[in-house]
């Protein structure tokens, strides 16, 4: 994986304390254990970010100042989404992208956040690169994340990088994506690895699939598009979905489409 980062950012995320600032309480795991297994996550220490459950909520420096995440989302939808460091070439691409689509997520209500796990002058320095590579504009905020205080809330750390904390004391973040809804439930989670960059089109039809079902009472089948048929769910008899939606084309009792 070192292959993916230039050295630069290696020796940055060297930095990497050795102390614990992750726990969320002093005492919630003895000092004498071994560093690894103070790291490892416990019912205490890490929630569970199932889909519906509440998102963990903290409060970080960003590169558009100090935010109380649940404030910050407000009444709004937000899409929180980490990068392994500054100045990689993967994360460089995807945060051009995501940028470049701004007006689409404004139009669906949506607030982008990025994470990564270096410090807000490495972040400045690092937005200057993208803007001028992909030739877009990053207006949305990135959090600074050096102590992995954040990765480590929303499990955002690969499971073979375990094994830097007791060798080097760091550990790289994974890419992950979390859409929140304004209710601060975690509606969707994807995860890849380091070596593989998103698709930040299906992130914005991710959203228009949740938000469709939110407002319609409806679901969508595989690669949906705004403006295509829609499905009835197997709760609602095709009676009530005709009184409901109108036209029904049924091609079984439990398969049912519906214009959108």
């Amino acid at each position: 994986m070192a292959s993916l980062f230039p050295r630069a950012a290696l020796q940055t995320l060297s930095t990497f304390p050795k102390a614990a600032p992750w726990r969320r309480s002093p005492i919630s795991v003895p000092l004498a254990q071994p560093l690894i297994r103070r790291f490892l996550s416990t019912a205490q220490e890490q929630p569970r970010l199932r889909l519906g459950a509440t998102a963990p909520n903290f409060k970080a420096l960003t590169t558009q100042g100090e935010i109380d995440f649940h404030q910050w989302i407000g009444d709004s939808w937000a899409i929180l989404f980490s990068h392994p460091a500054d100045f990689t070439p993967v994360c460089t691409t995807e945060l051009g992208a995501f940028a470049k689509l701004k007006d689409e997520f404004e139009k669906r209500g949506v607030k982008m956040i990025g994470l990564s796990a270096n410090d807000i002058g490495s972040h400045g320095e690092w937005i200057k690169d993208i803007n001028e590579v992909t030739n877009s504009n990053v207006q949305f905020p990135i959090i600074a994340d050096a102590d992995r205080k954040v990765a480590w809330l929303y499990d955002m750390i690969d499971e073979s990088e375990l094994a830097n904390l007791a060798e080097k004391g760091i550990a790289f973040t994974i890419r992950s994506v979390f859409i929140i809804d304004p209710a601060k439930k975690i509606r969707l989670t994807m995860s890849y690895p380091a070596s593989t960059g998103r698709n930040s089109a299906e992130v914005l039809r991710v959203i228009d699939s949740l938000q469709a079902a939110d407002k319609k009472g409806i679901a969508t089948p595989i690669n949906w598009q705004v403006g295509e048929d829609v499905i009835v769910p197997p709760s609602v008899s095709t009676e009530d979905a005709r009184k409901k939606f109108g036209e029904v084309r049924e091609l079984k009792p439990y398969l049912r489409y519906t214009k959108y």
